[in-house]
């Protein structure tokens, strides 16, 4: 099996293969289902997936944001519609990526 962010990287290519439509919200939707699966699999969290529960602070903190909107909420704020917040995840989520190597 494919780890987390691989998965978010073939979302990426195609989305709507993926989340039905290309939408921000329908990407929370599709990665709380993993979330809830792994949990019910009771596996253990792989590395990707341990980081990626940081995701959420993060990008609270990269738009300075004080409420416990969820990332989609922010991004969608920032952004004119759903496509548009999607392409905003993808682009928010290199730069969480790269958060430690920016020296």
């Amino acid at each position: 099996m494919h780890d987390l962010y691989t998965l978010i990287y073939k979302i990426k290519k195609a989305p709507s293969m993926y989340l039905g439509r290309a939408s921000v919200i329908c990407l929370q939707a599709f990665l709380s289902g993993y979330n809830i699966a792994q949990y019910e699999r009771s596996t253990d969290l792989c590395p990707h997936e341990k980081d990626f529960q940081e995701f959420p602070e993060w990008v609270r903190k990269k738009f300075n944001i004080q409420t416990s909107q969820s990332w989609a909420n922010i991004l969608l704020f920032y952004a004119e519609d759903e496509q548009k917040a999607l392409d905003l995840f993808f682009k928010v989520f290199e730069e969480f990526r790269n958060r430690h190597n920016s020296s």
